[in-house]
């Protein structure tokens, strides 16, 4: 027996469907989108209506290019393999007025997104002074070969945070620093700023004056954040591994590595069940329950291979065990502190995992 990395086709295709609410979509798909699979990610994505995909990676934007040959590919990350960008039509980050000067030549023919930099501090310009600069240097360049300022697009790093102003001023900033350029007579093709919790927060709509929302986490099952309704967002995923057999255990026995678990009563049962940290399983996940035969017990113990759960008379070797369905979502966890959504996706072993699409 082994654990399961488990996703319903279907429901993913519903979810990106109920995700994108009709609304011109950028899917971000970085991390072999999620660690969903690029290419099952792309195709569902393509047949929800979705023809416009970001990524960190470059070999990841030249394999979506190959999966969606009409699509527009959008590169977040600046990279220096100037001929591969071009040579496979991808959009790419224009990420400071540094690179700019040292690279403007070696852009030639590329399509280019402005960014500013905004509280992320992760990347971009850094003031609206500078993109204009950009700008003006752009209109008098006369080479005919020059690269193409296509798109402007910043990140919204504190759109999940409540209760602080952060969200309301870097919203603020750059709404300044896109009306500003508007109002000068520039065009962009692409504008694009929102995150999952920034289009969620402004309504499940997009921006005024922006062309697409740039949305990861919820595409993939996930809330951005706690008050949003379960409802709004489908989980597909399903994490399932096996009781290989259940351990009587006596009070004041040690159960697990250097004393993880002491049993506290006697004839405690514990269920040793085949998936670990080995398999992605987060520490912080386990300190939580899993699912055998519709009800929750508690995890007990954390090793490589194998976690205890303590269980009770109903549970036998060969039964299910669930670590995530659509009754414990990855969101539930994210918001009890086990650690955010992408973490726990990013976290899983495909290597080790058995992998099915269903």
């Amino acid at each position: 027996m082994t654990a399961i990395w488990s996703v319903d086709s279907d429901a993913f295709l519903e979810n990106a469907k109920k995700v994108k609410n009709q609304q011109p979509m950028m899917a971000v798909v970085k991390n072999n989108a999620y660690h969903y699979g690029l290419e099952f990610a792309v195709k569902q994505f393509l047949k929800a209506g979705i023809d416009t995909f970001s990524t960190t990676s470059l070999k990841e934007a030249v394999r979506v290019r190959e999966l969606a040959p009409n699509a527009t590919v959008f590169l977040m990350n600046a990279v220096y393999d100037f001929d591969t960008v071009r040579e496979n039509e991808i959009h790419m980050t224009l990420p400071s007025l540094k690179y700019y000067y040292e690279h403007k030549n070696d852009l030639h023919g590329i399509h280019v997104h402005l960014e500013f930099e905004n509280l992320l501090h992760r990347s971009g310009f850094k003031t609206l002074d500078e993109i204009q600069e950009v700008l003006q240097d752009h209109q008098q360049n006369s080479n005919q070969d020059k690269m193409i300022i296509s798109g402007l697009w910043t990140h919204f790093g504190y759109a999940d945070e409540f209760g602080v102003p952060e969200y309301d001023h870097e919203r603020a900033a750059w709404l300044e620093v896109l009306n500003t350029l508007l109002d000068e007579g520039h065009h962009f093709d692409l504008i694009h700023a929102q995150n999952s919790a920034s289009y969620y927060r402004e309504g499940q709509v997009v921006l005024p004056h922006h062309t697409h929302a740039r949305v990861g986490i919820a595409l993939y099952g996930s809330r951005p954040y706690s008050s949003l309704d379960e409802e709004v967002i489908q989980q597909s995923l399903t994490v399932k591994a096996n009781v290989i057999q259940v351990r009587d255990v006596q009070q004041g026995d040690y159960c697990g590595y250097s004393w993880a678990f002491e049993t506290q009563n006697d004839n405690t049962k514990l269920a040793v069940v085949d998936v670990g940290y080995g398999d992605g399983i987060l520490r912080t996940r386990a300190q939580h329950e899993a699912l055998i035969n519709g009800k929750r017990y508690p995890i007990r113990a954390l090793m490589m291979s194998h976690m205890f759960v303590e269980v009770d008379d109903n549970v036998h070797a060969q039964d299910q065990v669930v670590l995530y369905n659509e009754d414990m979502r990855i969101d539930e966890y994210t918001f009890k502190g086990v650690g955010a959504n992408s973490e726990q996706l990013s976290a899983m072993n495909h290597d080790s995992l058995i992998k099915e699409y269903r």
